[in-house]
């Protein structure tokens, strides 16, 4: 089954209201749409957060990103992806990250949608960096979402 793949890293914010209606009239055997919205929280070990900047790699992250998105389709039968992510200066209760996957099934469609977001956690070339009322700081990858990407291996 070939998949529709739609991947965009913006500094604009996103309609999650659009983007599902879109991926509901992408195809007629669409089942089970299953979708993760990101948000800046304001709070982070600790610390007030009042800003987190986002860098990346033009060209590099928008691969990487692809190649996440293809090996989800190629483990599960998938209709349509869309993932977004935001870059630049964003503020708590923004949102960062769209991911939306569309396939014939709900099982497809939630395993393949929680693959995507792991990944990306994970392996997608994003540097933040959080203001706090102590100066700003690099964020560091957590351990929790290692392990999470680690359980789609082997």
């Amino acid at each position: 089954m070939t998949s529709a793949v739609d991947i965009k890293i913006q500094q604009e914010d996103f309609d999650v209201g659009a983007q599902l209606l879109a991926m509901r009239q992408h195809s007629r055997q669409t089942g089970a749409i299953a979708s993760f919205v990101g948000i800046v929280r304001d709070l982070n070990e600790g610390d007030q957060i009042s800003l987190l900047e986002l860098e990346h790699y033009p060209g590099m992250t928008e691969r990487c990103i692809a190649d996440i998105v293809n090996q989800a389709c190629e483990r599960w039968r998938l209709l349509r992806v869309n993932v977004i992510h935001r870059v630049g200066k964003l503020a708590p209760t923004d949102q960062i990250v769209w991911v939306a996957v569309s396939s014939m099934h709900r099982g497809d469609a939630f395993q393949a949608c929680e693959f995507i977001m792991d990944y990306l956690k994970t392996q997608a070339p994003f540097w933040k960096k959080e203001l706090t009322a102590h100066g700003p700081r690099w964020v560091e990858q957590r351990g929790s979402d290692l392990d999470a990407a680690k359980r789609w291996s082997g």
